[in-house]
């Protein structure tokens, strides 16, 4: 074991630590909440019906047909998935329905249209930073990038991206990704993710950008372009991963360009 960081890993790491780190980010990642939902004026009339007549399980249906429930418990999701367990279990639904007529009805609207969580926005944003050639060489399809020999960065769906990896570079999994370039001479891949925090579901994004730079078959440079908490020095799982694996070109996205020139 080693706490030698890559040299691209500790830059990251660095600006991280000792820059304006996030106010940079946000450019890459402009995590701006959407407006709020809109919410069917049919199915509202049924939820305030429900609600003036106080029908418990009519409240609770109503409420179970739009985007978003208004209160976070462990149980929705089984009414949500099995209509027929809301007769089957008044004692659930008068507890849910407690808290919502705690709520009161406006209190309930203003929870069913938030806007939708930043984290199930951010996959595009990258794509769309790349895109605003951010980057500073060309943008091309796939028939212009594979006949090019200058420095320059596909442009396509995941999917796309994907299938010229695994025809042209030897890729195998099966997985888009976020970048494909070809500077000095060399392609380089990767998957860009912002992980806004550790445990769950962000162990497992961190996981899958690694997996795909451990993929040995692969005739390319290889980067996870990863952005967030990992760079907070500690001792969490994604830190001692960094320390660890020190031939692993791991990279702040805010340092791609540098990276890329380089090669």
């Amino acid at each position: 074991m080693t706490n030698q960081l890559n040299y691209w890993t500790e830059l990251s790491v660095q600006y991280a630590n000792q820059r304006n780190y996030l106010d940079d980010l946000f450019s890459v990642y402009p995590t701006i909440p959407e407006g709020i939902r809109e919410i069917d004026e049919e199915k509202w009339d049924s939820v305030e019906r429900a609600y003036n007549e106080n029908n418990n399980s009519k409240l609770i249906e109503s409420l179970l047909r739009l985007d978003l429930f208004p209160i976070k418990d462990s149980y929705v999701a089984f009414l949500k998935r099995d209509k027929s367990s809301i007769e089957r279990n008044p004692q659930t639904i008068n507890r849910l329905c407690g808290r919502l007529y705690e709520m009161e009805l406006n209190g309930i609207y203003k929870k069913c249209s938030e806007p939708k969580e930043t984290n199930r926005q951010i996959g595009p944003l990258f794509k769309r930073w790349i895109q605003r050639n951010t980057i500073g060489v060309p943008l091309l399809d796939q028939l212009s990038f594979s006949s090019s020999n200058e420095n320059s960065i596909l442009i396509g769906s995941d999917r796309e991206l994907q299938d010229f990896a695994t025809n042209q570079l030897g890729y195998r999994r099966n997985k888009g990704l976020d970048f494909i370039g070809k500077f000095n001479g060399k392609y380089v891949i990767g998957e860009a993710k912002f992980l806004t925090d550790f445990g769950g579901h962000q162990n497992a994004q961190f996981s899958d950008a690694i997996s795909t730079i451990e993929d040995e078959y692969v005739k390319a440079e290889k980067v996870a372009i990863l952005d967030g908490v990992l760079y907070i020095k500690g001792n969490h799982k994604m830190y001692k991963f960094l320390q660890n694996n020190p031939n692993h070109t791991i990279i702040s996205s805010l340092l791609l360009r540098d990276y890329l020139f380089q090669l």
